[in-house]
């Protein structure tokens, strides 16, 4: 059988008034040169302006739960059940079927709660390539440092108040430094939390739970306020399905990123059986890095068993949590592909990419480095980071400095690789830069790595280049489409962002859906 693609609403609105170069093609395009920033600043609460900073350390004193969960324990899937027998217990499925037809269309972006600059300088580029889109889901970390009821209206709600369709998500590890609290009242409806289990004194979890930081009071007043931006998200838990026209988006809630709790893992195999293909989103990615990432359940089993079940239909998932791009074209055993995409540039400080070695099949379940893509590039990364390093370290940190083509190729050659920018193929770099990336490489700032903190967040910045970026996912029974744009912040792009990634998924015999690229080259 034949299918033909019918043209999109993203399709249209690419057609009408043309889309900015990528970084793959343009140094423009990534945000280098001249760039005037977009008007991207936070509104003033209460009078005060907006400005979230990870060098204040209040922040990391109000994240402490997940250090706390590390050593004495994580409470993270009983506190879930606990939730779940207080919202709506009876309904088992938690599927939302408010979507259904022949083809949907929505938006997908991850990471996005620092409530600064970075986050806001997503939002006009999102609401301009949304039109058609029938819902928002944000996929992980929704609010930064640490929760707070008062927080989601500030850095959730009142965002995106742009928004004409409703609002989903799935709460990530920073979601639940509060247990939870804010993202069950703003996205649950929950008014009432549910008792806290008791203790043996003196135990590994009495003291945990002393230490442990709880929410903050919400005031009244500040409720109401927050209210008025626009209707609060309703979904049936933090864990849940939704049936968007030809697809079933499995939503999970990874909580801290210990085994996912058996009563969740039962609903997640539930949900996944049957003929119509799915996306997983997941707070924690499965492949990312360059390495595939187990997910055990609690009862056994794994997430990445289920979705590559064959009778399953997967055929993508999208994870947050860590902050930028890559995308996985992964083959399975039956012959069949899947896209894992990481999907955590929604506003919150980047994860570089330059540490990312060059791809190996045998530790990225069989995909090869022409698989992969990354956003930013491994040499954009690597010369912001360059330039970060050097706002740092002063008069000394500018002989760090390297330009985006000459990191470029310096990126190329240690991975044996031709840079795909062709500005960058001519780049010659001098001694000097080489030895400079030598040591950018050694300092620290790597995702996850022991020194993730305090380094990667003491790089946080909010002026152009930016590399935010969010996803548009567009579906009918002809096929699937997930288009990567990219958000440098600076204001010629605005309204036009680029794409940094496309692919294209079809049906073919037997119902089974591959994929393919569409581009950018």
């Amino acid at each position: 059988m034949v299918y033909v693609r019918r043209e999109s609403n993203a399709d249209r609105s690419a057609r009408g008034d043309g889309i900015a170069p990528s970084s793959r093609v343009s140094k423009s395009g990534a945000g280098w040169g001249f760039c005037e920033p977009a008007g991207f600043e936070p509104p003033q609460v209460d009078g005060v302006e907006q400005r979230f900073s990870w060098l204040d350390p209040r922040p990391l004193w109000d994240s402490r739960n997940d250090v706390l969960a590390r050593l004495l324990g994580d409470p993270t899937n009983e506190r879930r059940r606990r939730w779940i027998a207080v919202l709506r217990p009876s309904d088992t499925d938690r599927i939302v079927t408010d979507f259904a037809g022949d083809e949907t269309a929505f938006v997908v972006l991850g990471d996005t709660g620092e409530g600064d600059a970075s986050q806001y300088a997503v939002v006009t580029p999102l609401i301009r390539r949304s039109e058609g889109c029938a819902f928002l889901f944000l996929c992980s970390d929704l609010v930064y440092p640490a929760g707070g009821i008062e927080e989601f209206g500030r850095k959730v709600l009142s965002p995106y108040r742009g928004f004409p369709g409703p609002i989903f998500g799935i709460p990530g590890n920073h979601d639940w430094y509060d247990d939870a609290d804010g993202f069950m009242y703003w996205f649950c409806g929950a008014r009432k939390r549910p008792r806290r289990a008791r203790r043996m004194p003196l135990s590994r979890a009495w003291w945990r739970d002393r230490l442990w930081r709880r929410s903050p009071q919400a005031r009244v007043k500040e409720l109401e306020r927050i209210e008025q931006l626009r209707p609060a998200p309703s979904q049936p838990g933090p864990y849940f399905a939704i049936d968007a026209g030809p697809l079933r988006l499995v939503a999970i809630d990874a909580g801290l990123g210990g085994p996912l709790d058996r009563d969740q893992g039962a609903w997640l195999r539930r949900v996944s059986a049957g003929s119509r293909p799915k996306i997983l989103l997941t707070g924690k990615p499965l492949f990312a890095n360059g390495l595939r990432h187990e997910r055990p359940i609690e009862d056994g089993g794994t997430i990445n068993g289920i979705v590559a079940d064959e009778a399953n239909h997967y055929i993508a998932t999208i994870g947050g949590d860590v902050h930028n791009y890559q995308r996985y074209l992964v083959p399975l055993k039956d012959g069949r592909r899947q896209v894992h995409i990481v999907s955590g540039g929604g506003g919150a400080f980047m994860h570089e990419t330059h540490t990312i070695p060059r791809i190996d099949p045998d530790r990225c379940g069989g995909a090869r480095e022409e698989d992969v893509r990354l956003y930013p590039l491994r040499g954009d990364s690597l010369a912001r980071y360059s330039q970060l390093y050097a706002r740092r370290l002063g008069t000394l940190g500018q002989m760090l400095v390297i330009p985006p083509d000459a990191a470029t190729a310096i990126m190329g050659k240690r991975l044996g690789m031709q840079p795909v920018r062709h500005s960058a193929q001519r780049a010659r770099p001098g001694p000097w830069q080489s030895t400079s990336a030598a040591i950018l490489r050694a300092l620290p700032g790597r995702p996850h790595g022991p020194l993730h903190f305090p380094f990667s967040v003491l790089l946080d910045w909010n002026d152009p280049p930016l590399f935010k970026h969010f996803l548009r996912v567009d579906a009918d029974a002809a096929g699937l489409h997930v288009r990567c744009y990219g958000v440098s912040g600076c204001r010629d792009a605005e309204q036009r962002p680029p794409v940094e990634d496309h692919l294209v998924a079809e049906p073919g015999r037997k119902g089974v859906w591959d994929w393919r690229l569409a581009g950018p080259a």
